[in-house]
């Protein structure tokens, strides 16, 4: 699991949304916690953080700059090419999931989603983006 420390960015154009991945991600002990409200503000946030974002959970489904826009824009920057990215959304056929993956996805988090999936979806990421 990654560290409670992990600096960590929500990204959801919806408010509640961002307040519910936060309650828990704080309920699972994570204390640092950003947020924003597209993919502009996250790739903002991402390039003048200090200390540096240690993982993404973005929303699919945003105005302006969607979460895979954003996905690709961070895969295609050397600096945050392997920064962990989780996609959170509704979408869930296959075709959108197959994109996300060959978009470098670290993982994928189906809404509706309980605290024990979101869990067990971080627990994954971390086993792909850490070294054996």
């Amino acid at each position: 699991m990654f560290a409670l420390n992990t600096r960590i960015m929500i990204l959801d154009d919806m408010a509640m949304m961002r307040k519910v991945v936060s309650k828990t991600l704080r309920d699972i002990g994570f204390t640092d916690i950003q947020d924003g409200v597209d993919g502009n503000q996250g790739w903002d946030i991402l390039s003048n953080s200090s200390p540096p974002i240690q993982l993404v959970i973005s929303d699919w489904n945003m105005p302006n700059c969607t979460g895979l826009d954003l996905l690709k824009k961070v895969r295609a920057d050397a600096k945050f090419s392997k920064l962990p990215f989780l996609l959170l959304t509704a979408e869930s056929e296959a075709h959108q999931v197959s994109l996300a993956v060959t978009s470098g996805v670290t993982n994928y988090v189906i809404k509706p989603f309980t605290a024990e999936t979101l869990k067990e979806k971080l627990e994954q990421a971390h086993k792909k983006v850490t070294p054996k």
